[in-house]
């Protein structure tokens, strides 16, 4: 039987073939030549000198397929709005909209109003999407090991780097923890980071104590990003603990009346 994952990357290659169409790849290239410099996300949430504190990236994410809708009350800019004065170091941005509501415009309306850096949380599948995410304003795009080979994920990590965005490299399952993490740094240094995704995205079944069992397999922690399942400063200290200090926080704080608040509670 095909997994959730699995439908999702089905669905999502007959959207590009169609966004390929309606704005061809030269079109993306034009308006990248414009665009702004990408802010820059690495530094946003690495802090070698610093190992007290951690950084959130908070997320922007109206539903998703394991919990359904989140917030009816929906707000992107509002939201994040709120991260930034509680003290989120970047923001994530959904913009898959049929399983998780998001919108690629989102991206804009965020940055226009926001002054941190935003990683486009999506499943890219194709380079066509890497163009897509820096026409958008995108400063960091998400690449998930359970969804692309080898070589892709070089390829990819170099346009990315040439585009001057930073790369949030994923992985949940160990084979994949392992092929993935000696790859970041490529091209150059302070381009990429590392994710142990504690949700398995096949099943969606979320458990924090995956980064902690995982963890000894990442040379380099400083560039090490947790992500899901994290909802109590708890949680946080037990992530610092194990040398863990970027999270990737989003449903905990998306079902909250007030994310912002949701937030500072969780920084401490």
């Amino acid at each position: 039987m095909p997994t959730v994952l699995d439908e999702i990357i089905a669905r999502k290659r007959i959207e590009v073939a169609k966004a390929k169409v309606a704005t061809p790849l030269d079109t993306l290239e034009a308006v990248v030549a414009q665009a702004e410099p990408p802010r820059n996300f690495f530094r946003a949430v690495v802090d070698e000198q610093d190992r007290t504190r951690t950084r959130v990236i908070a997320e922007v994410k109206r539903k998703s397929p394991s919990a359904g809708e989140i917030r009816e009350d929906f707000d992107p800019i509002r939201i994040a709005r709120q991260y930034a004065d509680a003290g989120a170091a970047a923001i994530s941005c959904l913009t898959d909209e049929a399983d998780f509501g998001g919108h690629l415009g989102y991206i804009q309306q965020i940055k226009e109003n926001v002054g941190l850096p935003i990683l486009r949380k999506d499943f890219i599948v194709d380079d066509y999407q890497i163009w897509e995410s820096r026409a958008a304003g995108a400063d960091a795009i998400l690449l998930i090991a359970e969804v692309i080979n080898e070589g892709q994920l070089l390829d990819w990590m170099i346009l990315a780097q040439r585009l001057g965005m930073t790369t949030l490299v994923e992985a949940h399952d160990i084979e994949n923890i392992l092929r993935v993490h000696r790859h970041i740094g490529f091209p150059h240094a302070q381009y990429s980071l590392v994710g142990i995704n504690n949700r398995d995205l096949r099943t969606m079944e979320t458990d924090l104590s995956h980064t902690l069992r995982t963890v000894e397999l990442i040379d380099d922690t400083t560039v090490l990003v947790s992500e899901s399942g994290i909802r109590t400063s708890d949680d946080l200290d037990r992530l610092r603990q194990a040398g863990v200090n970027i999270a990737l926080v989003g449903e905990h704080l998306m079902r909250e009346a007030d994310p912002g608040d949701a937030l500072r509670r969780l920084l401490g």
